[in-house]
C-alpha cells in the first residue's frame, strides 16, 4: 500500500526534497576555495539535457602550474583523458570521442570542463588532477543525471485513479490527498529510467477531488481530477459517451429528410394510407368464394327448386262436378 507518509508529513518531505536539487547552468561548484594538496571528492545532480561545468581546484597563487589532465571514467567504457602540458601548451585527448565533452574555453586560460547536452550516458567519475611546484591538486565529481519523469493522472471505473510518474531517474515518488486505499509499483527500463506506478481507490462518496503528488529532484508536480458521484460515476460517463453518437446519427437522418423535402410525419402518413387499401382488397376476394359456395349448397334453394304441383285426374274432376276449361 502507498502513502508512507501522512498528509501532514508531506509538506515537509517536498520541501526537504528541494535543497537536493544542484543547479546543472550554474558555473562551478567552489570554484574559488583554495585545497590543500589532497583528492577533494563532490557528488553532483545534473538534469539530463541541460549543460554541465566542472572546475578544477584553485591552487595557491604562489604555485606554478605545469600540468592538467581530466580523467573520465564513465560506465562499461575505457578510461578518457584529456589532458594539457603547460609548458608546451599541448593538448591531448586519449580514448576520448564524445564530442560533447569538451574544454569550456581555451584550456591556458582555463580548466573547467564542460558537458554539453548531459545525456544519461555520461553518468560516472570526473577527476581534475593539477600538477604545480607546490605539489597535486585534485577533485573528483560523481555526476549522476536526473531524468525528469512525465505525470500523468487518469480515471478507472468504480471510483478508481492511476498515476504514473513515466521515464524518471532516479525513481519518483507518489502521494495522494486524500488517502485512498492505494497499490504502487515500479516498472525498470533497460536506459536506467524507472516508471513509478499508483493505483488508488476511493470507494467513499463524498471524496470528489482527488490529487496526485509526485515527489523528484528534478521537482515537484501534481495533478488533479473530480470524481463522479456514485459508486459507479465513470461507468455513467462511460455510458454517455455510447449514447452521444447514436443521438447524432438519428439527428442527422432526420435533417436529411428535411433537406429532401420528406418529414417523419409524411412518411408515416403514406404508411398509414397504404394499409386500408390492401385490406379491402383481401376482403372482397376472401367474401367471393364464401358467397360461390352459399348459393350452390343452401338447402333452402334446392328444396323449392324440387316442390312440385300434382296433377289432378279426369275421374276426380267429373265426380266433384268440376270441369275442366
Amino acid at each position: 500500500m502507498l502513502c508512507p507518509c501522512r498528509t501532514h508529513d508531506l509538506g515537509l518531505l517536498l520541501m526537504l526534497t528541494s535543497f537536493f536539487v544542484s543547479d546543472s547552468s550554474s558555473s562551478c561548484v567552489d570554484g574559488n576555495q583554495t585545497l590543500s594538496p589532497t583528492e577533494d571528492n563532490t557528488w553532483l545532480a545534473v538534469q539530463m539535457g541541460t549543460k554541465a561545468v566542472l572546475c578544477c581546484p584553485h591552487i595557491p597563487p604562489t604555485s606554478v602550474l605545469i600540468l592538467t589532465s581530466w580523467k573520465i571514467h564513465l560506465r562499461d567504457k575505457p578510461l578518457c583523458t584529456i589532458s594539457l602540458n603547460r609548458e608546451t601548451n599541448e593538448t591531448g585527448k586519449n580514448n576520448c570521442t564524445d564530442g560533447r565533452i569538451s574544454w569550456a574555453s581555451r584550456p591556458d586560460q582555463n580548466p573547467e570542463l564542460q558537458i554539453h547536452p548531459v545525456s544519461i550516458s555520461h553518468e560516472g567519475d570526473y577527476r581534475c588532477e593539477m600538477g604545480t611546484t607546490d605539489g597535486n591538486f585534485e577533485r573528483t565529481y560523481h555526476l549522476q543525471v536526473l531524468v525528469p519523469p512525465e505525470v500523468t493522472l487518469s480515471p478507472g471505473k468504480n471510483r478508481t485513479l492511476e498515476c504514473k510518474a513515466i521515464a524518471g531517474r532516479p525513481a519518483a515518488q507518489i502521494f495522494w490527498a486524500p488517502e485512498g486505499d492505494c497499490v504502487t509499483g515500479k516498472e525498470y527500463q533497460d536506459n536506467g529510467t524507472v516508471t513509478t506506478r499508483s493505483r488508488c481507490h476511493y470507494p467513499d462518496g463524498n471524496v470528489s477531488t482527488v490529487t496526485c503528488l509526485v515527489s523528484h529532484l528534478t521537482g515537484n508536480r501534481s495533478q488533479s481530477i473530480d470524481l463522479l458521484p456514485g459508486a459507479k460515476g465513470t461507468e455513467k460517463l462511460y455510458y454517455l459517451y455510447i449514447f452521444i453518437p447514436v443521438i447524432l446519427v438519428i439527428g442527422g437522418f432526420i435533417c436529411c429528410l428535411k433537406i429532401s423535402g420528406y418529414s417523419l410525419f409524411h412518411l408515416y402518413r403514406k404508411c398509414k394510407l397504404k394499409k386500408p387499401e390492401a385490406t379491402t382488397v383481401v376482403e372482397e376476394d376472401e367474401m367471393q368464394p364464401y358467397a360461390s359456395y352459399t348459393e350452390k349448397n343452401n338447402p333452402l334453394y334446392d328444396t323449392i327448386n324440387k316442390v312440385e304441383i300434382p296433377q289432378v285426374s279426369q275421374s276426380e274432376v267429373d265426380g266433384t262436378g268440376l270441369h275442366t276449361l
